[in-house]
């Protein structure tokens, strides 16, 4: 069993939570089946590649699972409460959230009545209307359908429960332990109550006010889950959505699915690539790293061409010793600044301070330059770096001043607890992409 940690709300109701790994925060609220059971085979995935570079945090809503049992208030309010509760116990002030199932209305609440605190949202499945979801869904009809012979004939409800949610190619013995879960995690009266209370819950009207990138992953096969036609409502509700559709066995998603999640998380998808990095035409994770000098045509022209190539030259040089320094590869130079990969995140960034600081002590001309850095899987060719990655890495490096350093959001998130100091330069939508960007200054003055 997970480490079962434990905090109270602000009405009181004691709640269950464990905590998976170290980074930044991301906060999975529950769907129905208690973490202590585990996250379930196609899920762990996920949740083991986050917690290599992220701090994963579920829990169980109260009235159930290892939660108290005498608060059982399943109503909207009280389960965004619940949520309030295990981020202020884990000292989250904003997080990431993903959501599956029944865990999608509070999510999609607490991202609309706290925008500030949330920096991604990544759904899975999902609703907005429950009286829809148990009207038109063929998980929802069932459910209606056994609401009268839930409590004398429980055993029997779970293990129908279990086995028209299940994903495709769950084996029997799965869905009998799944069953056996579900009984220890509820009575009778509590699933009934549960099922009332997602039956009357409507968060159509909060789907506009979710700010921050979202994501929504509809499921293909299985019957626990909202219909894909409900997944896509949701993506177009929500300002800038993007949306997946993924096909998914009992014990595992499309590795391609898995990879755009992290990704979208701002963790690493390294351990996922199926083909040896450095190969020409292949992707690997890599912080690309790009250089522009600030005023370079004025300085040109005030300087003469013999001065300013003089000036040039020192600026190449302090660059190149520098990157080597730090483990840094010279992709190519631009004349006024430099494009380089690295293979370590922290050393890009430490590679950007020392930039900086060398620029800065440098005597004689002064030397403003900007620096800008992305993490992802760029493409590789003849030794050039192409792609999305490269190019955000580039227009990320516009946005910057003369001696700063900006980074995205997926860089900040790999360097978290490296000791680095950031401050929040907020979103904004980069030339050629459709969905915002969040970008973070490095403090290196103040290391």
């Amino acid at each position: 069993m997970a480490n079962v940690r434990y905090c109270r709300t602000e009405d009181g109701a004691s709640i269950a939570y464990c905590i998976f790994g170290s980074g930044p925060p991301i906060i999975l609220p529950p769907s129905f089946i208690s973490f202590a059971h585990g996250l379930g085979e196609a899920f762990q995935p996920l949740v083991d590649e986050l917690s290599r570079s992220c701090t994963v945090v579920t829990y169980d809503g109260r009235g159930w699972g290892l939660s108290d049992r005498g608060h059982a208030d399943f109503g909207l309010k009280a389960r965004v409460v619940d949520l309030r509760a295990v981020a202020a116990a884990v000292g989250a002030e904003r997080f990431s959230l993903i959501a599956r199932l029944y865990g999608v209305p509070p999510a999609i609440q607490f991202a609309a009545q706290f925008p500030e605190r949330v920096d991604r949202l990544l759904i899975f499945g999902g609703y907005a209307d429950g009286r829809r979801y148990y009207e038109e869904t063929e998980f929802g009809q069932m459910a209606d359908a056994l609401r009268d012979v839930t409590e004398p004939q429980w055993e029997f409800v779970s293990r129908t429960v279990m086995a028209r949610g299940a994903m495709p190619g769950t084996p029997p013995e799965v869905i009998d332990q799944r069953a056996q879960q579900l009984r220890e995690d509820w009575t009778p009266q509590t699933m009934l109550a549960f099922r009332e209370a997602n039956r009357a819950t409507d968060v159509t009207g909060d789907l506009v006010n979710v700010k921050a990138p979202t994501m929504v992953i509809t499921l293909s096969g299985g019957g626990n889950r909202a219909s894909q036609a409900m997944a896509i409502e949701l993506a177009g509700s929500i300002p800038g959505a993007r949306f997946l559709n993924s096909r998914v066995s009992w014990s595992a998603f499309d590795d391609e699915i898995l990879r755009e999640a992290l990704l979208f998380l701002g963790a690493p998808a390294a351990s996922l690539s199926r083909e040896e990095s450095g190969k020409s035409g292949q992707s690997s994770l890599r912080t690309v790293l790009f250089t522009d000098l600030v005023g370079h045509t004025e300085m040109m022209s005030r300087l003469g061409d013999d001065r300013g190539r003089d000036v040039l030259r020192e600026h190449e040089r302090i660059s190149r010793e520098v990157l080597k320094a730090n483990g840094g590869t010279e992709v190519k130079t631009m004349g006024d600044g430099f494009m380089a990969s690295f293979g370590s995140v922290t050393k890009a960034v430490e590679c950007a301070v020392a930039l900086q600081r060398a620029f800065a002590e440098r005597e004689g001309e002064p030397l403003s330059v900007r620096v800008g850095l992305n993490a992802g899987e760029p493409i590789e060719e003849d030794g050039d770096l192409f792609g999305a990655t490269v190019i955000l890495a580039s227009r990320i490096a516009a946005k910057a001043e003369g001696g700063e350093i900006l980074v995205a959001d997926t860089v900040r998130g790999l360097c978290s607890g490296k000791g680095f100091l950031f401050a929040d330069r907020g979103d904004f939508v980069a030339k050629g992409f459709e969905e915002p960007v969040r970008v973070y200054e490095v403090r290196w003055r103040n290391g």
